[in-house]
């Protein structure tokens, strides 16, 4: 049976995707707290309040702003045979671009260029968005162009609430248990440093954090973190000669050096890269964060040992200079362990079929809360939510594409029903 959402929700999807954006949610990856920002518990402080409203009675926002909540299986026998699924989104947005007072835009698109009314000079062009040809006859939201939009991921957030919403209405659809979790600090790399998976329950989950219509992603990138402090000597500068190093000097030199091929403006696909992206210091003391992607660990191997050889041809081009590399883990790719267990992504394939959508499955340029969740010993995919240009001005969704995701979520529940052996 295929799934379609009555236009009502339509438009309570649209409510809250309206809502959630205006709350500004930006997390902070040099803050030492957590969340990260405080202002991300004024959305979860919302969302927990709005689960209780659709039924939810065990919903809860704990310390660290994640927020939990429980719809039981129906009919209640079926909790002892169908796996517990999990659906999970994050509440907080990327630190690259603003999110304060996010002044959203719902265009009914008939074609062509979509001018952003707070910054005319961004203009989503047809002609470099090929992704609005497919949506001809939508909805699309964007920002005013003077903040990010906040589909990444509040329109994963709005799709969850929006299945809780439909399944609430239709008490004679049987499902197994749902878990539902909004996590922090995911553009941060921390969105699970707290996640108890344990006593989340679910067997299986899915993050709705993806892009295209029909995308299902089981693969992303190897990632760790790279911090080159480079230490100098200070000198005053009219007395320097033979004397000073320039710590600054050093990283200007290092960044110059990495190899052009090797980093994320010159790389697609499953290219790994090195990509410098935050710089601080002085004379004394520089320190350089570089961010390390691949898709294996023998390449994420390779690419930081790239950055150890230029740090030491750094060193000898510069005497005197002192140049440390350390590199943190952050997460690994879920193919490894969601290999061992095909039926969960079997049961999103199916379910985008039985939805009249073509399944492309791909890998993820990026990670997810799944990432890591999957590693941690919780099989977790990612699912379209619909947003296009993350992290940027430029970024916008198709209220279609959202709903076609809410409907992908009530209708996994039914896969995972008719899949178990009962």
């Amino acid at each position: 049976m295929t799934i379609h959402l009555d236009p009502h929700y339509h438009e309570h999807l649209l409510e809250r995707f309206l809502r959630y954006v205006r709350v500004d949610t930006q997390s902070d990856e040099n803050s030492t707290t957590s969340p990260s920002t405080e202002k991300q518990k004024d959305l979860a402080r919302m969302l927990e309040a709005e689960l209780r409203e659709l039924g939810c009675a065990d919903a809860r926002m704990d310390q660290w702003g994640y927020v939990f909540a429980t719809v039981p299986p129906r009919p209640a026998v079926l909790g002892d045979t169908v796996p517990t699924i999990g659906f999970l989104a994050h509440m907080d947005t990327s630190p690259a671009t603003s999110g304060a007072g996010v002044k959203p835009q719902v265009v009914n698109y008939a074609g062509g260029d979509i001018v952003l009314p707070g910054n005319p000079t961004l203009v989503l062009r047809e002609a470099e968005e090929p992704n609005l040809v497919r949506c001809l006859g939508h909805r699309i939201v964007t920002s005013d162009g003077t903040t990010l939009l906040g589909a990444d991921d509040k329109a994963g957030i709005a799709e969850i609430m929006t299945v809780v919403e439909w399944l609430r209405d239709h008490p004679e659809f049987p499902h197994g248990g749902l878990r539902i979790a909004f996590t922090t600090d995911e553009e941060v790399g921390r969105g699970t440093e707290h996640f108890d998976v344990e006593s989340f329950g679910a067997r299986y989950a899915y993050t709705f954090d993806g892009s295209d219509l029909g995308e299902i992603e089981d693969e992303t990138f190897c990632a760790d973190l790279a911090l080159v402090t480079l230490t100098g000597a200070e000198v005053h500068p009219g007395y320097a000669k033979g004397k000073m190093v320039n710590a600054v000097r050093g990283a200007s030199l290092l960044v110059s050096r990495l190899p052009v091929d090797r980093l994320p403006e010159t790389t697609e696909g499953r290219q790994p890269y090195l990509h410098p992206y935050d710089l601080k210091g002085d004379v004394t003391k520089a320190e350089i964060k570089v961010l390390v992607r691949a898709f294996s660990e023998e390449e994420l191997r390779d690419r930081e040992e790239t950055l150890r050889l230029v740090a030491a041809e750094v060193e000898r081009t510069l005497p005197g200079l002192q140049v440390e590399v350390q590199v943190k883990e952050q997460y690994r790719n879920m193919r490894y362990v969601l290999e061992q267990h095909p039926e969960v992504l079997e049961c999103a394939l199916e379910a985008a079929r039985r939805q009249g959508v073509e399944p492309v499955r791909k890998a993820i340029r990026g990670g997810t809360d799944g990432s890591r969740l999957t590693l941690m010993g919780l099989p977790t995919p990612n699912l379209w939510a619909g947003g296009q240009n993350f992290h940027s001005p430029k970024e916008w969704v198709s209220l279609e594409w959202m709903a076609a995701a809410v409907e992908l979520g009530i209708q996994l529940l039914a896969v995972w029903r008719e899949s178990t052996p009962r």
